[in-house]
């Protein structure tokens, strides 16, 4: 394959079809939003295998699958595409109905979502508050933000377990 771009990553070829009986993830090993996508195929005993993006040098074909060039993203053996950690599980979840991770109460349903928005307010300062640190910044501001939004999601997990119908 020729490639005007002298980076090697971005010219790395697509892989493969989707093996049969496959579903197909593109991750990448750190992402905890990939890694919700994982926890679900797993959970669900679904057979996957996992291609690894690297997500500051995207390989062209990956961005052809998803413009959004993020991860989590599934592939079907059909050559469907699904992207977006929220989306990915909840389609693993209806697609593959054998065990069910939602509740059916569309209240409860709604509720895990919820908690699933105060949760991803969470996963940004597991970046920064490192990266901070490391380039020699005070970070105790972070660290208290942190602890205010882990205390808010404490609270809202609580209310909604009160209500009984968030455990499912």
């Amino acid at each position: 394959m020729l490639c005007k771009n002298t980076t090697k990553t971005k010219c790395s070829a697509a892989p493969g079809p989707v093996p049969e009986d496959y579903i197909r993830v593109y991750s990448m090993r750190f992402c905890p939003f990939a890694q919700r996508t994982r926890l679900v195929l797993k959970a669900k005993g679904i057979k996957y295998e996992t291609i690894n993006v690297h997500l500051k040098e995207k390989p062209d074909w990956y961005l052809k699958k998803n413009p959004l060039g993020l991860v989590p993203t599934l592939e079907t053996p059909a050559g469907k595409v699904i992207y977006e950690s929220p989306i990915t599980c909840e389609y693993l979840d209806e697609v593959y109905p054998e065990k069910k991770l939602l509740p059916s109460s569309p209240f409860a349903k709604a509720q895990q979502k919820m908690m699933l928005e105060h949760f991803s307010k969470v996963i940004p300062y597991f970046y920064k508050i490192p990266m901070d640190k490391k380039k020699g910044e005070d970070v105790s501001g972070l660290e208290a933000e942190l602890k205010e939004k882990f205390a808010k999601l404490n609270e809202v997990g609580h209310t909604f377990e009160a209500s009984g119908s968030f455990i499912h």
